[in-house]
């Protein structure tokens, strides 16, 4: 698996929650290592969690985040870690699922793929999250 992911340089993230510019985990896991971040779309369900932070579902809703780039695929082990993903964990085993998915730009306009965290419906539901129908989450609302 890792020689695919080294393929793709490079590395493409799509964030919508605590991993935007200015939200509480961006400096701490971003700041300083992206090569290049700009305002995206993906679709998706989102929803604010009672924890503080969003959750993405699958679905066909704009989620408005941020595609953040980085030189490498090492950010993904420290990104894992804080979305507590494991690929070797079934889908119900892991906070967040990360997987590639399309994404725009604020025209409409493909970026390409970009790896992202989705939580399974059911987690959303255990959670009891608040659909954020504007697709938007930021974390002085929450």
């Amino acid at each position: 698996m890792m020689s695919k992911l080294q393929s793709d340089i490079p590395l493409n993230v799509f964030v919508y929650g605590t991993l935007k510019p200015n939200e509480a985990n961006f400096s701490q896991y971003c700041d300083g290592r992206t090569i290049a971040m700009q305002k995206a779309i993906a679709y998706g369900e989102l929803f604010a969690l009672p924890m503080g932070y969003p959750a993405m579902t699958m679905g066909d809703r704009q989620v408005y985040g941020y595609l953040l780039s980085f030189p490498d695929v090492s950010i993904l082990d420290s990104l894992d870690e804080l979305e507590d993903y494991q690929c070797d964990r079934s889908a119900s085993e892991n906070l967040y699922n990360r997987q590639k998915i399309e994404v725009f730009d604020l025209e409409g306009k493909s970026l390409g793929l970009a790896w992202a965290y989705f939580m399974t419906s059911a987690k959303v539901s255990k959670f009891a999250g608040i659909a954020q129908i504007d697709g938007c989450w930021n974390g002085i609302n929450s």
